[in-house]
């Protein structure tokens, strides 16, 4: 990797004279644990849980309804529009991953004999929705690279057919750790008329991303954006919403002037046209605090910092004799940190997992168990930016001890 881009122990992103604040009054996790597991749930950073906090309070003394509220929601779009580099008005505050991917299944106008593209060992959020498809006449056609999750156009492309209608890729398989090219693979559909859908939860927060070439984009907040559960955003490109039809249909997303029904059916404009009632509010409140907590570090300073622990943790487990999911492809030439993340899932040969793992978890170091589809047991590493080098030695030492 380009080391020179690293940084494993970056202190000064929250303590110095130029950080954010002290790591442990903005994360009070590591007081706690040392927690290596935002690819599963991720703790609540302070300013989340005081935002939620102020929610509630103000909902004790008043109406929930009410001008702070409203404006809270439109600062969330807008913070959530700059992650994206899109438009606000494209922002729908919608959660889990799930909602999001079946509200794109389930809203566009099919045809029966159309095709749609996905990968089977994709987590099942971004499964389930597309064979689902099946039972309108859609045919799902499964994307099968060689090596867990590595998605490249040339893996794509014998899959692509005049009837290819959309092709959904998780941004960054949620076991082998790898990051697909979203701008490459997002220009070549397009330029054959193929929309492109996202699940990007494990990478939104984590790594920048463009919509440039994307049409539709799911991803709860629960992970690396360091929200709530039930806390999310969906993307709809502005030009496609008259063809996405929202599937949940209620009093805030139909018009209906002083809450009457109307005799017939017509959407609102923008991001709301996809909420069709209350929407989760306290999570929404925690969701912006913990965005805008990541905007103020910056995007890309957050990818280095991942990326650098990512190559400590890489080098040490290695020279454990851990093997990675993507052991091939991560020491070959085509191998790069533009394809890398901050997952990475590992197993020893001659060592229980589950007893590594439960030994990890007894020594307060939070990482995740996971199996693959052929029963293999793997070690996930999923560490953020507020992680540091001292944490991964103290992960390392458990290991050693349990390995060597």
């Amino acid at each position: 990797m380009d080391r020179d881009s690293a940084a494993p122990n970056d202190i000064s992103l929250f303590d110095g004279p130029n950080g954010l604040g002290r790591r442990e009054d903005l994360f009070p996790v590591v007081r706690e644990c040392v927690f290596m597991s935002h690819a599963a749930v991720c703790p609540l950073p302070a300013c989340a849980a005081e935002a939620m906090i102020e929610f509630a309070q103000r909902g004790t003394r008043g109406a929930h309804e009410n001008e702070w509220t409203a404006q809270c929601v439109r600062e969330t779009r807008e913070s959530a529009a700059k992650l994206l580099t899109c438009d606000a008005g494209e922002i729908a505050l919608l959660g889990p991953t799930a909602l999001g991917l079946s509200m794109v299944a389930h809203g566009l106008d099919w045809s029966p004999g159309d095709e749609v593209v996905y990968y089977p060992d994709d987590y099942p959020s971004n499964v389930y929705p597309w064979m689902d498809l099946e039972r309108r006449g859609v045919k799902p056609v499964a994307a099968r690279p060689s090596l867990p999750g590595v998605i490249t156009w040339d893996v794509l492309e014998p899959a692509i057919t005049p009837k290819t209608r959309l092709v959904s890729l998780a941004t960054c398989n949620f076991l082998s750790g790898y990051r697909i090219d979203v701008d490459a693979i997002g220009r070549a559909l397009h330029e054959r008329g193929v929309l492109f859908c996202l699940d990007a939860i494990q990478t939104l927060g984590a790594f920048p991303i463009t919509m440039e070439h994307v049409d539709f984009l799911s991803a709860d907040s629960h992970k690396w954006l360091l929200g709530p559960c039930g806390a999310g955003i969906v993307y709809v490109r502005k030009e496609l919403q008259p063809r996405l039809r929202p599937v949940l249909l209620g009093a805030w997303n139909v018009y209906s002037p002083d809450f009457v029904a109307q005799e017939g059916i017509k959407f609102y404009e923008g991001g709301r046209r996809y909420e069709p009632g209350a929407i989760n509010l306290p999570g929404i409140m925690a969701m912006r605090a913990s965005i805008d907590l990541l905007l103020s570090i910056g995007i890309d300073r957050v990818g280095r910092q991942i990326l650098g622990l990512r190559a400590r943790l890489s080098e040490m487990l290695c020279s454990l004799g851990f093997e990675s999911l993507l052991e091939g492809w991560d020491t070959s030439p085509e191998a790069s940190d533009a394809n890398r993340s901050g997952i990475v899932s590992v197993r020893h040969p001659k060592r229980d997992m589950q007893a590594l793992y439960r030994s990890m978890s007894g020594a307060k170091v939070v990482v995740s168990y996971r199996r693959n589809r052929t029963g293999q047991d793997f070690i996930r590493f999923s560490p953020h930016c507020y992680n540091t080098a001292d944490d991964i030695e103290i992960a390392m030492e458990i290991l050693t001890r349990d390995v060597v």
